[in-house]
């Protein structure tokens, strides 16, 4: 992982986790050929099955398949072709997209128009790889809470922004992550995050966007959305829309995670704007979610917030 390496060799001591590794490969190949899939927990609860090779937790199934996920990522191959699928969904989509899926069972092509849930939207499904994509529009919005995502569906304004609309629900899943970074691939979008300002925001949900998770380096190649860029909320958006009676103070753990963000994490340090917002925020002492945005109106988000911050694409973070 990283430059990190892994080596097991077989000897009486390890032969358990060899026999685990290899059955759970066997049970992959049996799902490719078969189109089927496995949550980590349904993996687990197999293995007992398995006689002297079966897990008795499953943190040792999940290690063991973590292991397997490193070895193929080499291939470029993750968790998910492996059809190992995780217990989460994705989020929500809404806009100019026609996502085209396949039905297991016929092997038909299956065409979802996501300007056609009315106040509903396209959930992304578990794993996305087999997902293709249609749209004319400009920019993917991610959208970290969902009452947001709600209130800009439900206005159509991926309508008159001509743009699509992801809800990552806080922190996004694999699934999500991958489904924005697919999309903007294949169609060549702009990725543009609408977050909370705050450092968990910031540091945890925005920079997994952007970057991919710590804990699973090796796999960030396909979950990290490089190209996205900061929207907001951004502390001089606190200045400039005067929301500062509608902010709230930084608790210790949010001042201990901007500090470690500054001086451990590679990706702020790497970037100089980062920096100088993280500061701006710790010296102003509070934070801003984005329905502070509502002290102007329900809507001012829409009528206002975003249409200025969108005309200013080239002063968004990196």
């Amino acid at each position: 992982m990283g430059r990190a390496r892994v080596e097991r060799t077989l000897t009486v001591n390890t032969v358990k986790t060899f026999a685990q590794t290899l059955k759970l490969m066997a049970l992959s190949k049996e799902m490719v050929e078969d189109d089927d899939f496995a949550t980590k927990r349904d993996a687990y609860y197999v293995s007992k099955n398995w006689g002297d090779a079966k897990f008795l937790e499953q943190p040792e199934s999940d290690a063991v398949m973590d292991d397997i996920e490193a070895l193929f990522s080499l291939e470029g191959v993750t968790r998910e072709h492996l059809r190992f699928y995780p217990e989460e969904h994705g989020g929500a989509v809404a806009g100019q997209l026609i996502v085209i899926d396949r039905d297991p069972e016929t092997d038909r092509e299956v065409r979802i128009d996501c300007t056609g849930f009315a106040t509903g939207s396209y959930a992304i499904p578990h794993s996305v790889e087999q997902l293709k994509f249609e749209t004319k529009a400009e920019f993917i919005l991610a959208i970290e809470t969902g009452g947001m995502f709600q209130r800009l569906n439900n206005h159509k304004f991926w309508r008159s922004y001509n743009c699509i609309l992801v809800e990552t629900a806080g922190v996004p899943t694999r699934a999500t992550r991958r489904f924005i970074r697919k999309l903007s691939d294949d169609c060549k979008l702009d990725v543009f995050a609408f977050n909370d300002c705050d450092p968990y925001g910031i540091s945890n949900i925005y920079r997994t966007l952007k970057v991919g998770s710590g804990n699973a380096v090796h796999l960030n190649q396909f979950f990290c959305v490089p190209q996205a860029r900061y929207l907001g909320v951004t502390p001089q958006d606190i200045i400039d829309f005067k929301l500062q009676d509608a902010t709230h103070p930084l608790q210790e753990v949010d001042k201990k995670r901007a500090h470690d963000a500054l001086k451990n994490d590679p990706f702020f340090k790497a970037h100089k704007e980062w920096q100088k917002a993280i500061e701006q925020l710790l010296a102003m002492g509070v934070r801003a979610e984005q329905q502070a945005l509502a002290k102007w109106g329900l809507n001012y988000v829409i009528d206002e917030y975003l249409p200025k911050k969108l005309k200013e694409r080239h002063k968004f973070l990196p």
